[in-house]
């Protein structure tokens, strides 16, 4: 049962990245409606489906007893970030993608993937968790991973770690979206209807969105481009490995909730964020390496998601 369930969210979300894919392949999409579909995501959609999800799924005390698993997303974070800037010295990467290999190998794509995955497993209680995790995530993506990224390229001005410009990045629609929702439920304000409806409307758009979006990031990447090198191996062991065992672990020495524990492993293992390519980009890095290591891990998360459902459930 919790094999065919698993297969059966997964398969959605393969079904709407196809479409991505095929709609790309039949000239559908330029460069510059991909990037469109971006903003709509991040700046439409998500910011609402924050404020639906969480004013419709989460009370105030809830909420107060559930802030606390935050540790453990930002714990397994910074254990992975150590291990990746200690194994980008062990096996050698070279300085142009040290950056890159650094940033992808500890963040992961827990917006554009994680969130519409974990809708599909677990429905929209997940919402909640995904939405810690995520504040986790993204705090470190741009600081710690944009700061690795922008001091990669030899072309740019080195960055600062903290700066005005990385907590203006920080302080995404999303996340202000999120903040808003807590704001709102804390003092115990409710929305009119027709707000949380539209709010909630607006949300809806986000999964297909998501999909349609990273079906087109897929074409994009010739596959004589995707060769197995040892940043590869590096990148899917970390990803895939690394990270959700190290939530796994941290869950049994702070422990936290079931359904916490899986959205956090599912979060963890997701594939490499979606952002670093746009950014390698900003930055004058090898956005061509970024993009081919989105890729492949985000093909192979398709196979990985009912793994780790499996394993969870036996684990119960």
């Amino acid at each position: 049962m919790v094999l065919l369930n698993s297969l059966s969210g997964v398969l959605s979300i393969v079904i709407m990245i196809a479409i991505g894919y095929v709609l790309k392949y039949k000239g559908w999409f330029s460069e510059e409606s991909s990037k469109l579909i971006s903003r709509l995501v991040i700046i439409v959609a998500l910011p609402p489906l924050m404020l639906s999800t969480v004013l419709t799924n989460l009370s105030r005390n809830e909420f107060i007893t559930m802030g606390k698993g935050v540790v453990v997303p930002l714990l397994s974070i910074s254990i992975c970030y150590i291990i990746s800037v200690l194994l980008s010295r062990m096996i050698g990467i070279n300085r142009e993608h040290r950056g890159l290999f650094i940033s992808m190998f500890f963040n992961s794509n827990t917006i554009f993937i994680g969130l519409p995955v974990n809708l599909s497993l677990f429905g929209e209680k997940s919402v909640p968790f995904v939405l810690l995790y995520y504040i986790a995530n993204t705090t470190f993506f741009w600081t710690l991973g944009v700061y690795y990224i922008a001091n990669t390229s030899s072309k740019i001005k080195k960055q600062k770690l903290i700066s005005i410009q990385s907590i203006k990045r920080i302080m995404s629609p999303p996340l202000m979206g999120y903040i808003l929702a807590l704001i709102l439920l804390l003092l115990n304000i409710k929305l009119p209807k027709f707000i949380m409806d539209t709010a909630k409307y607006l949300g809806n758009m986000t999964t297909p969105l998501s999909m349609i979006f990273i079906g087109i990031c897929i074409f994009s990447v010739s596959i004589k481009d995707v060769k197995l090198t040892k940043d590869m191996v590096a990148i899917i062991i970390g990803r895939f490995i690394i990270s959700p065992l190290t939530v796994f672990l941290l869950s049994i020495v702070i422990p936290i909730p079931r359904l916490m524990r899986e959205v956090f492993i599912i979060q963890a293992a997701m594939p490499v964020m979606t952002n670093t390519s746009i950014i390698a980009k900003a930055y004058d890095a090898d956005a061509e390496y970024s993009a081919v290591m989105t890729v492949v891990t985000t093909v192979l998360s398709l196979i990985t998601v009912p793994i780790y459902m499996l394993l969870m459930s036996s684990i119960r």
